[in-house]
C-alpha cells in the first residue's frame, strides 16, 4: 500500500523548465540530466514494485532532518518484521567498486560511493527511530535498477541488488507474511510528518525573469514549435495536442512555481505565454481556476 506517491522533485521541475527556457552552463546541463534519469530510474522501480502482496507500506521521497543534518530515502518500505530503506540508482555502463572508490570503467570518473551513502543514512534513521523510542529491525539496500548496469568487485556481503537481482528481491518479498498492526501505521504517519519539502541540497542556478523565454512550448517535447489549431494547441514536431485550457493551466503552474514571489495576473501569464490569444481568453481560465483578489486592474489571482 502506497501511503506517499513519489512526485518530481520542485528541483527537477524548475531544472526541466530553465533548460528548455535559457541556456545553461554545461555543469548545469549534466546535473538536469541526472535528475531526470534518477527519476526515471525511480519510476521504473515503481513499477517493479506494484507486485508486491500481503500488508506493507511503501513511503516515497522521504526527506528527513536529524541534528541539523538531512538525509534522503526513495522508498521506505514497512513490513511486519523489517523496515527496509531502499536507495534506487540509475547508472548506465560498466562500473567498478574497488575499497572507497565507486567508478565508470570506461571514463574513469568517480561518483559518490552509494554503499558509505546508504550507510550513513542508515545510522542517520535508525538514530531517529530511537528518538522517538520506537523499535524496529531496520535494513537497507542499494537497488541498481538499470538493466544495461554491470557491477565489477561488489562482495557477496555488500547491501546492493544488482538488476538481475531484482525480480528475486521482490518473490522473496512475496514470500514472506506480513501482517501490520496500530504500531506501523503510527511509524509510517510520523515518517511522513516528519518529511521536509525544502532541499537544501538543491543546486538549481541563480535566474531572473528577463533571461527566460516567454512563450508556450510543448508538453510532450518541449519544442517550441507549437500553433493554434481550433480549441487546441498543436505541437508541428511530435503531433501531440494539448486544449487551450490545459496549456494556460499548465503554464501558470509553472510561472508559479519559478517565480512565487510574482502574483498570478492576467498581464503577468499573458506576457508569459506570448501566444496568438486575446488577453480575454487568459482571464476567462483564470477565473475559472483560481479566486480572483481585487476588482480593479490590480486584482490578482490564488
Amino acid at each position: 500500500m502506497i501511503v506517499k506517491e513519489r512526485t518530481e522533485s520542485d528541483e527537477l521541475l524548475k531544472m526541466r523548465s530553465l533548460y528548455t527556457r535559457m541556456e545553461l552552463t554545461q555543469e548545469e546541463k549534466l546535473h538536469y540530466f541526472n535528475l531526470e534519469k534518477g527519476y526515471e530510474g525511480e519510476v521504473a522501480f515503481d513499477r517493479k514494485a506494484e507486485c508486491l502482496q500481503e500488508e506493507r507500506y511503501l513511503i516515497n521521497d522521504l526527506l528527513l532532518k536529524l541534528n541539523n543534518s538531512y538525509f534522503q530515502i526513495d522508498t521506505t518500505l514497512i513490513s511486519q518484521e523489517v523496515i527496509r530503506l531502499l536507495d534506487v540508482k540509475n547508472f548506465e555502463g560498466d562500473f567498478c567498486l574497488e575499497k572507497d572508490r565507486f567508478y565508470a570503467v570506461k571514463t574513469g570518473r568517480e561518483y559518490k560511493n552509494p554503499i558509505e551513502q546508504l550507510n550513513k543514512c542508515t545510522s542517520q534513521f535508525r538514530q531517529l527511530l530511537r528518538d522517538l523510542k520506537l523499535n524496529f529491525l531496520v535494513e537497507a539496500s542499494v537497488i541498481f535498477i538499470n538493466p544495461e548496469f554491470t557491477l565489477y568487485n561488489a562482495q557477496i556481503d555488500q547491501p546492493v541488488i544488482l538488476p538481475n537481482q531484482v525480480n528475486h528481491f521482490f518473490r522473496n518479498l512475496n514470500s514472506t507474511s506480513s501482517k501490520l498492526n496500530a504500531g506501523h501505521e503510527k511509524l509510517a504517519k510520523q515518517l511522513i510528518s516528519l518529511h521536509r519539502t525544502n532541499n537544501p541540497y538543491s543546486q538549481v542556478p541563480k535566474y531572473q525573469y528577463e533571461q527566460l523565454k516567454k512563450k508556450i512550448y510543448c508538453k510532450f517535447c518541449s519544442s517550441f514549435l507549437v500553433s493554434l489549431q481550433n480549441h487546441f494547441f498543436v505541437c508541428a514536431k511530435c503531433g501531440e495536442n494539448e486544449t487551450v485550457e490545459d496549456t494556460i493551466l499548465r503554464n501558470v503552474k509553472e510561472f508559479k512555481l519559478l517565480f512565487p514571489e510574482r502574483k498570478i495576473t492576467t498581464t503577468n501569464i499573458y506576457e508569459w505565454c506570448n501566444v496568438d490569444l486575446t488577453k480575454r481568453t487568459f482571464c476567462r481560465v483564470l477565473k475559472k481556476n483560481f479566486t480572483a483578489v481585487g476588482k480593479t486592474s490590480d486584482s490578482y489571482y490564488i
